[in-house]
């Protein structure tokens, strides 16, 4: 999860566009290496247009670097669970929706062999399974800016956590990858 030095994953706008000014060839290699130890991707309504609508491109653009081309293949190929109370179908490739039963659903695809799991973007998913207890580590990409308000990532988390700190990583662009377990197994991250 991209968020800012304060705390916020969008602007009040809802808007992305200042963790891109980070992005560089060593946070592709980092998202590319992070995104080959999953196999499901969970994601939101609005989450999931955006990268309906680009990823299935991008794998069919000539001009695009082989790692590009082996990233979009990824997110094209694994299995993608929507959540969505709006959408009545989904078109992506290997994509579900669920409406309904999420802690079920999601309880039931952890019991299953396989990669992880994680989600991009998509905060309201990532609070409903903070708050259902079923995401296992964070993730957090934290960027070297104030936004001074928009779209906290942990507004009204719930009760205190206590998570373990596995480890850091700082990126020449000044953005800190920051690793936290709330559970013993490795299961759902949230990127």
């Amino acid at each position: 999860m991209n968020i800012s030095l304060d705390g916020f994953m969008a602007d009040p706008h809802a808007a992305l566009d200042w963790h891109f000014k980070s992005w560089d060839e060593e946070m592709a290699r980092n998202a590319y290496e992070q995104l080959k130890k999953m196999d499901t991707i969970l994601l939101g309504r609005v989450t999931y247009q955006a990268m309906a609508n680009y990823w299935p491109l991008l794998a069919k653009y000539e001009a695009a670097n082989n790692r590009d081309i082996e990233y979009a293949e990824m997110m094209n190929s694994y299995t993608k669970i929507v959540f969505s109370r709006t959408l009545e179908t989904v078109e992506w490739k290997n994509a579900r929706l669920i409406k309904e039963n999420i802690r079920e659903e999601i309880y039931t695809m952890k019991q299953q062999p396989g990669k992880d799991m994680v989600i991009y973007g998509s905060g309201s998913i990532v609070k409903t399974l903070h708050q259902l207890d079923l995401i296992d580590e964070y993730h957090l990409l934290v960027h070297p800016i104030l936004l001074g308000k928009g779209k906290p990532l942990f507004e009204k988390a719930g009760d205190k956590v206590d998570m373990t700190f596995l480890n850091t990583k700082t990126l020449s662009s000044g953005v800190v990858i920051l690793n936290y377990q709330l559970h013993d197994h490795f299961q759902l991250h949230i990127c």
